[in-house]
């Protein structure tokens, strides 16, 4: 009657270790007595055993279609060891082609994407040419030049209209502008035609009723010669807006060098002249906007929050606001 009670103690554990379930599907060998079980990594306990079927599916999902792709244990990270069986000559020769070609398939096709791109400058540095030296100089010019300069001197056109673009003259007149070391009054005649505010009508620099006896100074030192709070922000960069200011350009060019100067005879240099034109004008309208902006942010206040204030911004704001809702309505 003793030993009948260390028997019944055993058996279970005995049994708890040699139970085995699948880490994929969480099914023990009494669920499905005839999968094939496989022990496919260095891990151990519970997740060194795992269904044949359960891994492949698995093994399936992370190779994506590659059956060549190495997959390792999620936990150990120990490489599956994963035996492919021979398909024949044929069929071997055949996947052997096609893995090559997934292979060379994104040059060839970066390939195509640059000459296409080649080609396209090729013909529009060729269309401006005839457009800005004439249809007739220009087949001329183009007949009479080598081969090779051709090749390399038309796409070189768009490229350098691109990168002359990319060169902000109007942010260093800017900065000039808006630095501490510029003084209004040593340009009287360009205060008329820029609105360039003055230092001392900047609140950062204190006014000439302050607490220091009437004294005008500065309440915090420059930063980098500008005034304390002043930020020069510049216009960032839009790819799509400097790729088609550079290739309209030209066109843009010979529309004004019509325009304007028709008396010039020549036509490249009316189309030089109506291009620096362009640009000349289209940059002092820029550096006036962007100085508008610039004063305009200079004299911008944070108001205290009082009842008065907000009664006064707050319905002005709501009135612009229903303003413009209903002039996007259409009426009846």
């Amino acid at each position: 009657m003793a030993e009948t009670p260390e028997v019944v103690v055993a058996a279970p554990k005995a049994e708890v270790a040699d139970e085995r379930y699948c880490w994929v599907c969480f099914a023990t060998d009494e669920d499905d007595k005839l999968a094939p079980w496989v022990q496919p990594c260095n891990c151990r306990g519970a997740t060194k055993w795992v269904h044949q079927s359960c891994l492949q599916r698995w093994v399936d999902e992370k190779q994506k279609g590659n059956t060549f792709k190495r997959v390792s244990c999620p936990q150990c990270q120990s490489e599956y060891i994963i035996v492919l069986p021979s398909m024949g000559t044929l069929a071997n020769v055949l996947e052997g082609i096609d893995t090559m070609i997934k292979r060379i398939s994104p040059f060839l096709t970066a390939g195509v994407i640059v000459g296409s791109f080649y080609w396209m400058a090729v013909t529009y540095g060729a269309v401006t040419v005839l457009q800005t030296v004439g249809y007739e100089e220009g087949l001329a010019l183009m007949e009479r030049a080598e081969p090779i300069v051709l090749l390399i001197g038309l796409p070189a056109i768009p490229v350098g209209l691109i990168l002359g673009r990319m060169i902000r003259w109007e942010e260093f007149v800017l900065r000039f502008l808006q630095t501490k070391s510029f003084s209004v009054r040593k340009f009287p005649m360009l205060n008329l035609l820029l609105p360039i505010a003055s230092l001392e009508d900047d609140p950062a620099y204190g006014s000439s009723s302050g607490g220091n006896g009437g004294e005008s100074s500065p309440q915090q030192p420059p930063t980098n010669g500008l005034p304390p709070g002043t930020v020069v922000s510049s216009d960032p960069v839009s790819a799509t807006r400097v790729l088609c200011g550079a290739l309209l350009l030209p066109t843009v060019s010979s529309v004004v060098g019509r325009v304007f100067f028709d008396s010039i005879q020549n036509n490249f240099q009316r189309v030089l002249v109506g291009g620096f034109a362009f640009v000349a004008i289209k940059g002092a309208l820029k550096i006036y906007y962007r100085q508008k902006q610039y004063n305009r942010k200079k004299q911008r206040r944070i108001l205290d929050f009082t009842p008065e204030n907000i009664r006064k911004y707050t319905a002005a704001s709501s009135g612009s606001q229903r303003a413009e809702q209903t002039a996007g309505q259409p009426r009846v």
